[in-house]
């Protein structure tokens, strides 16, 4: 059996590299994408998802060394779920409502922003610089 997911956002966060009992680098960041679309009756609608990331080996050095909070990124990868639910873990949102991330194990992380851009980080509540779902040209 194979499991594969591709994702495009935002990192939320600088990257955090820590090691593995072993001495295996692991890097954790969080990204987040969105999409935007009109309801029947023309309102703007917009949906965002958090994915947590984590990278293995030396492409976690690399990732930790190269990305920062604001960056783009497209990540390659598998699910993984949580081990409590079965499904994405489950938090509560400053103003009370319910919100979900879901973990994606990299095999490959490209770096898609110039390594320039700067550019503020996302927010929860904030996605308009993240492309739409609809933009991606392929």
């Amino acid at each position: 059996m194979y499991q594969s997911i591709t994702v495009i956002g935002r990192l939320g966060r600088d990257p955090e590299m820590k090691y593995l009992p072993s001495g295996d680098p692991v890097t954790s960041f969080s990204i987040a994408t969105d999409r935007a679309w009109n309801d029947k009756n023309g309102n703007k609608q917009k949906e965002t998802t958090w994915f947590r990331i984590s990278v293995f080996g030396k492409q976690a050095e690399t990732t930790n060394q190269y990305l920062s909070k604001g960056k783009m990124v497209l990540i390659e990868g598998r699910l993984r779920p949580d081990p409590k639910s079965g499904g994405p873990a489950t938090y509560t949102k400053q103003d009370g409502t319910v919100g979900a991330s879901f973990e994606i194990v990299a095999n490959t992380v490209r770096f898609l922003s110039p390594r320039d851009e700067g550019g503020a980080a996302p927010t929860e509540g904030d996605m308009d610089s993240a492309p739409a779902t609809e933009d991606i040209p392929f």
